[in-house]
């Protein structure tokens, strides 16, 4: 299957979330003709994932494949969450253009900042798509402007500054190079992909090098190797040299070569240089690694994997009621399965501890950990998460932890609010401006990512829903003391049985419930919280004792406040440094790590003398 190099292009998409990338890709799909009338599509067809539908996010880059006219235009999704940069960075390897994705009305956003700057640092040429015309609100010209000014603060050369740009309407599937005359169909995005993005620079007659960009993972064929083949053929069946991380070379046999078309991948016999395959059969092969010709092993150069930043426990689940709702409960179990995503995450890792029930696992983020855990959750896994703590180095002797960049736009009346709080969690305000549209300002911080942790919450509600915030990795800098994250305490269960509503009612004055009535409770767990910066130890199983006597008011039901409902994010990020969260295919419970009320006491007590 050769195409001819010069008419194919390597597209990556970079969007900010929720800028509407993926229905971009839709339209793009289905208006190519690669469809049959009646087939069934769905919609945000690449985001293939449960948990990439509902949250409406792109976690892991997808390729695929769009014929267009005699050409054919391999698009990569990469995710817009910093939290999945590492897939960015290595994308940027695989293609020669990018597609910036820009909302008319929100225009530029951090995370779009981060995508680009790595895709113009790789010399990669830009078209400039501002999407969603179709709102009501939306100001073109001056998003283009803000491009612009991006793109100069990022340091862009002159060619990549001359982009041209479209303005698309995903939605309803338009798209127009003139703001004066309306779009009908894709057509000019096509148009605009074919003429400024050039073909892959390769050499197909040269000896075979194709570089590992992403991994992916199949019950059936083991682990799959995703990356463009920069120089050569390669053939199904043949014997390769892997050149790995370390230089040691391995001989080993392609045993399955797969191309893309549309969103399938189908099994090709020989693939030849520019084009994005995907091969099966080599288990030990890591993203980076170079698979070469074996009368010619020569390696391309290491591509950089980024660090974790913070890393918990996963445990096994010891709570009483341990073993009731999932069906895999065992650290063998936990073991294989946390081990098998490493087959596939390159971000990610996990350490075994002298404990043979807890492992360490380190990622880039809150929002990585939280996606893994939820995965686990629906496969039936039971376990225990501890708080996320930040990895700390040491560099020339000094103690330096991961600063994150913040940036937020809120409402003005909140920004004291806001400022105070990041405050508290040793943050330093970088700029305070208006931002241009409306009643809102725009606050740049460089905040210890630890401060960070949990911090969406507090947000949110600071700004009644109003604000957006987004960060991302900045650098790595002086540890800067004590965060307070949490400032209260919270209500323990003394006892083992199901909540009741006579029990709530009485415990209301002393703060907010996390259990409603009939909820199964056991002796340690975090049924609410305190109103003060104490823990407090409650009894939520009591029931009204039944006499004889009549009662005047016995027709009074208790009315209870609601309860507070809690995501896992925010569970995982609520928690302290003596407490787990209990994760369960049914349900998570915020627990003590101790689970005795007697057994804390002398815990503590033994922690103050030894400070």
């Amino acid at each position: 299957m050769h195409t001819d190099v010069t008419r194919m292009r390597n597209v990556a998409i970079v969007a900010h979330v929720d800028h509407g990338k993926t229905s971009l890709v839709d339209q793009l799909l289905r208006q190519s003709g690669l469809f049959r009338d009646n087939e069934q599509v769905h919609e945000r067809a690449l985001d293939s994932n449960d948990l990439e539908r509902e949250r409406g996010i792109t976690i892991l880059a997808k390729t695929t494949s769009i014929p267009y006219k005699e050409y054919r235009i391999n698009l990569v999704d990469t995710p817009g969450h910093a939290d999945f940069s590492g897939e960015v960075e290595r994308i940027v390897k695989m293609v020669d253009g990018v597609l910036l994705v820009v909302d008319a009305f929100e225009g530029v956003m951090p995370q779009t900042r981060f995508v680009l700057e790595k895709a113009l640092g790789a010399g990669l040429v830009p078209v400039v798509v501002v999407n969603k015309m179709d709102r009501p609100n939306a100001r073109p010209q001056e998003v283009v402007d803000e491009v612009l000014d991006l793109f100069i603060d990022l340091g862009a050369n002159e060619d990549q500054l001359d982009f041209p740009v479209v303005y698309t309407s995903a939605i309803q599937g338009t798209a127009t190079v003139d703001l004066d005359v309306p779009g009908e169909t894709m057509e000019p995005l096509f148009e605009s992909i074919i003429d400024h993005i050039p073909s892959p620079p390769v050499d197909v007659d040269g000896p075979l090098q194709w570089q590992v960009t992403m991994l992916d993972y199949n019950e059936y064929l083991g682990r799959i190797g995703i990356g463009r083949i920069a120089r050569g053929v390669l053939r199904q069946g043949e014997t390769v040299a892997l050149i790995q991380r370390d230089g040691t070379v391995l001989q080993k046999r392609i045993q399955k070569l797969f191309a893309h078309q549309g969103l399938r991948r189908i099994e090709v016999e020989e693939a030849a240089a520019g084009d994005i395959v995907a091969v099966a059969g080599i288990p030990e092969i890591m993203v980076g690694e170079t698979v070469a010709d074996v009368a010619h092993p020569e390696a391309l150069p290491l591509l950089r994997i980024d660090e974790p930043t913070l890393e918990m426990t996963f445990r096994v689940n010891d709570s009483p009621f341990a073993g009731r709702e999932g069906t895999h409960v065992t650290s063998r179990k936990l073991r294989e399965r946390l081990f098998q995503e490493l087959e596939s995450d390159v971000s990610l890792r996990v350490e075994e501890t002298e404990d043979a029930d807890v492992f360490l696992v380190a990622s880039r983020g809150e929002l990585h950990l939280s996606i893994l855990i939820e995965t686990m959750r629906r496969e039936g896994y039971e376990l225990a998460v501890s708080k996320p703590h930040v990895i700390v180095k040491e560099i020339d002797g000094q103690r330096m932890e991961p600063i994150e960049e913040f940036v937020a736009d809120v409402p003005s009346d909140a920004v004291g609010s806001i400022i105070e709080a990041l405050g508290y969690r040793k943050g330093e305000m970088v700029s305070l401006q208006p931002a241009d549209t409306g009643d809102m300002t725009r606050l740049v911080f460089h905040v210890p990512t630890r401060g960070l942790i949990g911090f969406r919450t507090e947000f949110l509600t600071m700004t009644k829903g109003y604000g957006t915030m987004h960060h991302r990795f900045y650098e790595y800098g002086p540890w800067r003391g004590a965060v307070t994250t949490r400032r209260q305490g919270v209500l323990v269960s003394m006892d083992t049985g199901d909540a009741t509503a006579y029990a709530l009612g009485n415990l209301e004055d002393r703060g907010v419930m996390f259990v409603t009535p009939g909820t199964p409770v056991y002796e340690g767990m975090i049924v609410g919280e305190h109103t003060r910066e104490n823990d407090l130890t409650v009894n939520v199983t009591r029931a009204k004792h039944q006499s004889n006597v009549r009662s005047a008011t016995k027709d009074e039901t208790v009315r209870l406040k609601a309860a507070r409902s809690m995501s896992l994010e925010e569970s995982m990020t609520y928690i302290e440094d003596d407490e787990l969260c209990e994760v369960t295919p049914q349900a998570i419970r915020l627990r003590k790590r101790i689970l005795s009320k007697n057994e804390r006491e002398k815990a503590q007590k033994r922690t103050r003398q030894e400070v």
